[in-house]
């Protein structure tokens, strides 16, 4: 068997046809049919991706990622991502550009809720960038800082990208890679405050009012049952009181019954709530089966350990390495989303992270981000 033929076939088909614009999942599906037709008859290969694409989704872990799904639509449409918003800017809102930082840091409490950089994005950004515009604030200079500190929801727990890595790398604790995530993640979002800082007051963007004792008690006191929603569920994971998934469906039995105490959600509106999570969980999901397949293409193909051995043949040193990986991923994260770059990547570079004594939960956190 050629390695060689057989890298060129997989990686070479599924980059022509995510240039193509065809969806990723398809991409993932059609190379590792074409890389397996190389080695074996047509027949077999049919009956082979289909088991290895059914056997990547039935883990219990993986049933976490559907319900954070859910828990973070329920938190978008529910009246919880407002309030965390007023609390955000109750706090950083005596800063210069005020509305920038309370980007920021709503971005780092939505995500660290609902487990999803898209959802907190789409609820800070979607709130925070028309009011950012209405005080004056460039609208590139906004949405740049909402980018910027969406993805401290792939860091700070609980989040889906952890769980698919350690669904991967052979049961690396889910427990210990959320505490893993708390360090980077706060960094991640003070550095971008910071940036920000020195944008607004080279800019001269305002500060926010003074918010009166009466009102900060009371936006408080509004926002502390969202807030308490991460002391339940990342205590009870990290506490070994229950697991991820049982995590996850406290979550959204929590984040539903705030809903229903807020009365913000209607019949129609939970019914695009469960929509909404049901294509998004469809999406992820099939993207984890098709990348599950092409994961025993390479390793039937004997690709991780060809790489390993051109990796290690460059230098031993794990820092040149590490550095090594991290410029692909870097090159890789540009066109690809988080879920497939761990899925096609991890059982790539685990061979190279395992031979080198480097720690599983540090490289996970590495991986993901």
């Amino acid at each position: 068997m050629n390695i060689l033929l057989s890298v060129l076939v997989l990686f070479g088909i599924f980059f022509v046809l995510l240039f193509l614009g065809v969806p990723i999942s398809v991409g993932i599906v059609v190379s590792s049919l074409a890389t397996t037709l190389m080695n074996l008859p047509w027949d077999q290969v049919i009956f082979i991706i289909m088991q290895k694409m059914n056997s990547g989704v039935e883990s219990f872990s993986l049933l976490a990622i559907p319900l954070f799904v859910l828990a973070g639509n329920i938190m978008n449409n529910g009246g919880i991502a407002r309030r965390l918003i007023n609390f955000a800017k109750l706090i950083v809102g005596r800063i210069p550009g005020a509305l920038a930082h309370t980007n920021v840091l709503g971005n780092m409490l939505f995500g660290a809720l609902s487990g999803s950089a898209v959802a907190a994005a789409a609820a800070i950004g979607g709130t925070l960038n028309p009011m950012e515009e209405e005080e004056g604030y460039d609208p590139a200079f906004s949405t740049a800082v909402n980018i910027a500190s969406a993805p401290t929801g792939l860091l700070i727990p609980p989040t889906s990208a952890f769980i698919v890595y350690s669904s991967i790398a052979g049961g690396v604790s889910i427990s210990a890679l959320f505490m893993a995530g708390y360090v980077p993640g706060i960094l991640m979002g003070l550095v971008t405050m910071v940036i920000a800082f020195f944008y607004a007051k080279k800019h001269n963007y305002s500060v926010s009012e003074k918010v009166p004792m009466k009102d900060a008690i009371r936006i408080t006191l509004d926002a502390l049952p969202s807030l308490l929603l991460i002391v339940i569920v990342i205590g009870g994971i990290v506490g070994g009181i229950f697991t991820a998934t049982e995590g996850a469906g406290i979550a959204v039995l929590y984040c539903a019954i705030l809903s229903l105490i807020y009365r913000s959600v209607d019949f129609k509106t939970l019914m695009k709530i469960l929509l909404d999570s049901a294509n998004t969980s469809g999406i992820i999901l099939f993207l984890i089966a098709a990348s599950s397949a092409m994961s025993w293409v390479m390793a039937y193909t004997g690709i991780p350990n060809a790489i390993s051995t051109a990796i290690m043949s460059v230098s031993t040193n794990k820092y040149v390495i590490l550095l090594l990986m991290n410029v692909v991923l870097l090159i890789v994260g540009t066109f690809l989303d988080i879920t497939p770059a761990c899925l096609i990547f991890t059982p790539i570079f685990l061979p190279i992270v395992t031979s080198l004594g480097m720690d599983l939960v540090q490289f996970g956190v590495v991986l993901t981000f």
